[in-house]
């Protein structure tokens, strides 16, 4: 059995290595695509445009106005005279955030009391408008207690004695920064690996088809099941190098910190190779052409890995009826990992369920390709 595999093995090695453009891209296009979508897909808001109708005038609105000039989140763009203006500002996109400070602002600034500022958000773009939400929450917050500090002092009062209009005090655990590279990063490089390792394997029998080369593998004496793995364990190697390359380039490029175990990463990593080679070697022995093969490859990993792993969007947030389709997709079980490893550090114990869904799929891909593939003509 061993030699038999071996020999299938040798045969695919063989025809990779022949077609250099084709490893060349395998090689360069998860490095390549990790940049792209690394620096493009990015949930940090800064430069909200932002306008100003300031109806107090006074000098306590024109200092609270210099803080939000020099605060690095947010653009002011324009000063308003009306209230009537900002329909027609969100409705050409002229900014996202308005700030109105309302007459009084000076006064209650002045006796001690709490000021109040509105803040009108354009919710268009819901993930910018949620966003922008908590920007603006957190720099009242500041200019909040800023405020309460200057009074105690004028006054002459302690300023623990004074009520602060907000008592905000967050903590965030695993991303004390809320930097969204950390975040995105090792969703992506779940992403990234599925395309690749299932386009690779995709096109596996289909090809021997094409050529007229499957008469070959039908005369031989290898089993449904030797060729199987024989195909898939050159490209599980070669897509091993991928993990590598896209690993260090999303620590290098990104600074996305690895608190978990190295090892367990590439264990798992290999894992999921299987998994997800299984789903191209599948698609390879259903397909009837290589074109076929490549297409269903792409739509069936691309667009159900970003939309339904929880890569960009919580599932939570799914519809029931999406939420259960999310257990057919095996980024989902690797995003899981792969976060668990780099941002909280977790080990085996918290990651075996994961894996041993990522098991199964291969497993099942694998035996459904030998029973689909028969060995006649």
């Amino acid at each position: 059995m061993w030699t038999r595999i071996r020999a299938v093995m040798r045969k695919e090695l063989i025809h990779i290595f022949r077609d250099a453009r084709t490893l060349a891209v395998v090689i360069v296009l998860p490095v390549l695509m990790l940049i792209l979508y690394g620096y493009a897909i990015n949930l940090d808001v800064r430069h909200l445009r932002t306008a100003i109708l300031d109806e107090d005038k006074t000098s306590a609105s024109r200092e609270f106005i210099r803080s939000l000039q020099h605060n690095e989140y947010f653009d002011v763009v324009q000063y308003l005279e009306r209230p009537g203006q900002i329909d027609a500002l969100f409705a050409y996109g002229g900014a996202k955030l308005v700030f109105v400070i309302p007459r009084g602002f000076g006064r209650d600034v002045a006796s001690g009391k709490t000021p109040q500022v509105q803040a009108l958000i354009d919710g268009s773009d819901s993930t910018t408008a949620t966003i922008a939400q908590s920007y603006v929450s957190g720099f009242i917050q500041t200019v909040s207690i800023d405020y309460v500090r200057r009074y105690a002092t004028r006054a002459g009062l302690p300023a623990e004695r004074l009520a602060v209009p907000i008592d905000f005090q967050p903590r965030v655990w695993y991303n004390p920064e809320m930097k969204s590279t950390h975040f995105i990063v090792p969703g992506l490089i779940a992403v990234i690996l599925m395309q690749i390792s299932a386009l690779l394997t995709s096109l596996t029998i289909v090809r021997e088809r094409e050529r007229g080369t499957i008469e070959q593998l039908v005369v031989s004496p290898v089993m449904p099941h030797e060729l199987m793995i024989g195909k898939i364990v050159p490209y599980v190697i070669i897509a091993y190098v991928d993990v590598l390359l896209v690993l260090v380039s999303g620590r290098l490029l990104f600074g996305v910190p690895l608190k978990g175990s190295v090892v367990l990463l590439l264990v798992h990593s290999a894992v999921f190779l299987f998994a997800s080679m299984g789903i191209g070697l599948l698609i390879s022995v259903l397909a009837r052409t290589q074109l076929v093969a490549f297409i269903a490859a792409m739509l069936g990993t691309m667009l159900p890995s970003v939309l339904l792993s929880g890569f960009m969007f919580p599932i939570s947030a799914m519809p029931p009826a999406l939420q259960y389709l999310t257990y057919l997709i095996p980024a989902r079980y690797f995003i899981v990992i792969l976060r668990g490893i780099f941002l909280k550090g977790v080990g085996p114990e918290v990651l075996w369920k994961p894996a041993l869904s990522l098991i199964v799929f291969g497993l099942v891909a694998i035996v459904l390709s030998a029973r689909r593939f028969q060995k006649r003509l």
